[in-house]
């Protein structure tokens, strides 16, 4: 048996994550295991949505973070590390000032990747091992800038799309009119061509809202049970959703918007229920630098 440890520094509109994950061989049998999460809600989509650049406070954050983040990768000694930083960065008028200030001043180097690299990040995951070949899928990936959606039929990807819909920016006020336009058209065309498909949902607040609905980890959760949290929720004050559902202050202001786009998902695509297996880009990220691993070492 050979034990191996990755890291993944995932940069999102709303928090910053770094995962630490074993990855036992043995044998023919491969597992990976989270060995450690750490979760700093730097919210850099707060200034972007709003002023379209990074200001200086997020800025020095996200450099704190970073620095923290390079100190703990090298006491757990990773094999190998990747930094990924997804939709606020994207849109940030300074973000390639900030990408190469962190370089400079923490060692760590952040990759801006596109909707199309994320969707492959999350694939990296082995979906197709864990769902039904004769169903079509769609992968639902919420953040605070952005919504990633993968199509899978027969385990094959058929097409995947990034809208600029989040939490974040709903918050802010800044997803166009077009942009939810160019949502419901594909969700629809895809009930058209792929009736009966289901959702697999992915982030921390669809975590949070399958929780809250108290049905069982990964069967399927009807729609009327995420509008059932959805409706139970929103009256609730900010105060409320801490003390009352024990939310973390940087999850009880997203979670109302993060419902809402799940369940646009579900109503224009026709998708009846959702599952949720608790992974996201962090844990592909993680896959991919094993898999890279292993193609050096066994070359």
């Amino acid at each position: 048996m050979r034990l191996l440890k990755f890291a993944a520094i995932d940069i999102g509109t709303n928090a910053v994550r770094l995962l630490f994950s074993n990855v036992t061989e043995d044998g023919d049998q491969l597992t990976f295991k989270k060995a450690s999460l750490v979760r700093v809600p730097v919210r850099l989509g707060y200034d972007v949505f709003h002023e379209g650049r990074i200001g200086e406070v997020r800025k020095q954050m996200l450099i704190s973070t970073m620095h923290a983040f390079h100190h703990l990768i090298n006491v757990h000694n990773v094999i190998d590390f990747r930094a990924c930083a997804t939709s606020a960065m994207r849109e940030a008028e300074n973000g390639d000032e900030i990408v190469e200030e962190v370089r400079e001043k923490t060692g760590i180097n952040i990759e801006v990747i596109d909707g199309q690299t994320e969707a492959e990040i999350i694939y990296a995951n082995k979906i197709a091992d864990m769902i039904d070949n004769t169903r079509s899928y769609l992968y639902v990936d919420v953040g605070g800038g952005s919504t990633e959606v993968t199509l899978f039929a027969r385990k094959r990807v058929v097409m995947s799309h990034s809208f600029n819909i989040g939490t974040i920016r709903i918050l802010k006020n800044r997803v166009r009119a077009v942009e939810y336009e160019r949502m419901q058209s594909f969700l629809q065309k895809v009930r058209q061509d792929y009736p009966s498909v289901q959702i697999i949902g992915s982030g921390g607040n669809i975590n949070k809202i399958a929780k809250l609905t108290g049905i069982k980890y990964m069967s399927p959760i009807p729609y009327r049970e995420i509008r059932k949290v959805y409706e139970q929720i929103l009256p609730y004050s900010m105060n409320e959703r801490i003390r009352i559902l024990g939310l973390n202050p940087d999850r009880a202001d997203v979670i109302i918007p993060a419902a809402h786009i799940f369940m646009k998902v579900m109503q224009w695509s026709d998708a009846k229920s959702i599952l949720v297996p608790k992974f996201g880009v962090a844990d592909g990220i993680v896959r991919q630098l094993y898999y890279n691993y292993k193609q050096l070492t066994d070359a």
